[in-house]
């Protein structure tokens, strides 16, 4: 079996995707997640003008061949648009092994070690009872484990409670950001954050209880002994972690968050391969990995990362926004499945647009996602309908402080 055409699509179902279709002389495709938000277009022309040419001719079953091939022959190594783009060819190829075999992409890697993945999804408000009711809102949905963000006092915007244009989801009640022509500004202090976050899990612990498993995502907004103060603030209310709470390039600073605090860590949607992540594993510096399958290279280096952070008894907690599609979701969920340190998911529930387009996303029930017994990632791509929905430029949000200066989103 040979590759004999690779097509990249670009669409926007609500929002932009970019998608890798692999086809064999056989018949047999694959489809993989290459989209990196605010940036689809880098990624598309990378993909088109430099990669696609090197795969024709090859053997899509060389998997890690041709990651090593992609990944190292390019000698530019690594960065958020080569291994986005990498990630999308790796998921196409796993998806086509699975064809080729007749199985679920589970059963390559290995078979099930749990029926389905724990999962959570988002609660956010303007203030702390509208929080609360999200969060009880959700438990009657299902869900176990829940991410709470509230509106910061004098902010203008604050990152998880819904600002922005907004579209409702008539299939899952569920409300989903329309992108922007410009990037939307917020603005952002840390002195209010830091007084407001413990109140807010203060709130919810006296109003929900101990049960429940609840968590929050500084977004990578805090100096490192900021940081420490907040985690050590949040001791008493028994997060399931603390995710983000430091920028990317700040690993040697998890050191003064974790000796000051127990609270439970989590890092690694900006990392873009398992040498970002490996002093955080290494020196037990967090206690969840959570990696965005579409932005490292996608399952191949998934499943090396897994395997360095359970010799040091730390759980995967997979990156899982709208921004990635329901093809990288399935991903996630393969992989949850099939190894023994599997944490937590991220999950979102997709608006029918697109359904249309990229059917087969994981099933929610009671708590937990579950990807279907269908060979392969269990996906596909419907070329026709993605055509209804042209790309339109878009960006995340950034941030400024109250002087003007630019902070991290």
């Amino acid at each position: 079996m040979k590759i004999k055409e690779v097509r990249v699509v670009v669409t926007c179902p609500t929002r932009n995707y970019v998608l890798v279709k692999i086809v064999t002389d056989e018949g047999l495709y694959g489809v993989g997640d290459a989209t990196l938000n605010g940036r689809e277009l880098a990624v598309a022309a990378a993909l088109k003008e430099h990669i696609a040419p090197l795969l024709l001719g090859r053997d899509p079953g060389c998997i890690e061949d041709i990651w090593q091939y992609l990944f190292r022959g390019s000698y530019w190594r690594g960065g958020p648009v080569q291994m986005t783009a990498l990630a999308g060819v790796d998921m196409a190829l796993w998806d086509i092994k699975g064809k080729a075999a007749g199985m679920p992409l589970y059963s390559l890697l290995g078979g099930k070690t749990r029926a389905g993945a724990l999962c959570y999804t988002h609660c956010g408000g303007r203030d702390f009872k509208e929080v609360e009711d999200s969060v009880r809102a959700k438990l009657a949905e299902g869900f176990k484990v829940l991410r709470a963000q509230v509106a910061i006092p004098g902010t203008k915007g604050t990152y998880g409670v819904g600002s922005g244009k907004m579209k409702k989801n008539k299939n899952a009640g569920m409300k989903f950001l329309e992108q922007d022509a410009l990037p939307q500004e917020e603005v952002w202090e840390p002195g209010p954050y830091l007084r407001t976050i413990p109140q807010l899990f203060e709130h919810l612990r006296g109003a929900l209880g101990e049960e429940l498993e609840l968590f929050h995502d500084v977004h990578e907004r805090l100096t490192p002994i900021q940081a420490a103060r907040l985690a050590k603030e949040l001791e008493p209310y028994h997060l399931f972690f603390l995710e983000d709470p430091l920028r990317p390039e700040h690993k040697e600073s998890f050191r003064v968050v974790r000796r000051a605090s127990t609270t439970p860590l989590a890092m690694g949607e900006l990392f873009h391969s398992k040498w970002d992540c490996l002093p955080l594993l290494t020196e037990q510096l967090i206690d969840f990995i959570r990696c965005d399958l579409s932005h490292i290279g996608g399952i191949t280096e998934a499943k090396k990362i897994a395997a360095i952070a359970e010799a040091f008894h730390i759980q995967t907690a997979w990156h899982g926004p709208g921004d990635i599609s329901p093809h990288a979701h399935a991903a996630n969920v393969h992989v949850d499945v099939s190894i023994p340190n599997f944490g937590v998911q991220e999950m979102v529930a997709f608006p029918e647009e697109v359904h249309e387009v990229m059917p087969g996303a994981p099933v929610y029930k009671d708590g937990y996602l579950f990807v279907s017994d269908r060979p392969g990632l269990g996906t596909d791509l419907n070329e026709k309908a993605a055509k209804k929905y042209p790309y339109k430029r878009g960006y995340l949000p950034t941030t400024r402080r109250a002087d003007g200066s630019v902070h991290d989103w």
